[in-house]
C-alpha cells in the first residue's frame, strides 16, 4: 500500500475478517474483478459510492457514465479529498492509481479518455471496492 500514514489503520488480520476475499483482494491487494461482473457497473440509481473498507463517500452517481469499459466509470469523486492518486508502474503499464484517501485502499485507476465536457477524466472503479447508498 500506499506510504503515506491514513486516517484509518488496521492490520492485515482486521481487513481479512472485515472484507469477503474478492473485496479483500481488491482493496488491500490491489487487484481487480472481472470487467462486466460488478454490482454496480449497470447501476442507474441515484445515491453515494463509499469506499468498502472505511464508509469513506467517494462517487456520487451524477458523475458515473457509460464508458463502455466494464467497470463502473465517474467523471469526478465527490470532493478533492475524498481519493488519492498514486502512479502505478504495474503489468508493464503507466497508468494513475486511485486510493481511498481515509484508508488507504485500492479503487481502481484513472485515465485521460473520459468525456471531454465533463473534463476528460475517466475513473474506472471496482464495484467490489464500493458500497452504495440510495438518495430517498
Amino acid at each position: 500500500m500506499s506510504n503515506k500514514e491514513y486516517e484509518i489503520q488496521k492490520n492485515e488480520e482486521e481487513w481479512k475478517s472485515e472484507l469477503d476475499e474478492l473485496s479483500y483482494h481488491v482493496l488491500r491487494k490491489k487487484g481487480t474483478e472481472r470487467p462486466n461482473s460488478g454490482a454496480y457497473y449497470l447501476n442507474k440509481e441515484t445515491g453515494i459510492y463509499e469506499c468498502k473498507g472505511c464508509g469513506n463517500p467517494i462517487f456520487h452517481s451524477k458523475a458515473k457514465y457509460d464508458s463502455g469499459c466494464g467497470w463502473p466509470a465517474f467523471t469526478e469523486p465527490v470532493n478533492e479529498y475524498a481519493i488519492d492518486v498514486e502512479m502505478d508502474y504495474s503489468h508493464f503499464m503507466i497508468r494513475e492509481e486511485i486510493l481511498c484517501a481515509k484508508c488507504g485502499s485500492h479503487l481502481g485507476h484513472r485515465f485521460p479518455d473520459g468525456p471531454t465536457d465533463k473534463g476528460g477524466i475517466r475513473y474506472c472503479i471496482n464495484s467490489v471496492s464500493m458500497d452504495f447508498k440510495k438518495e430517498v
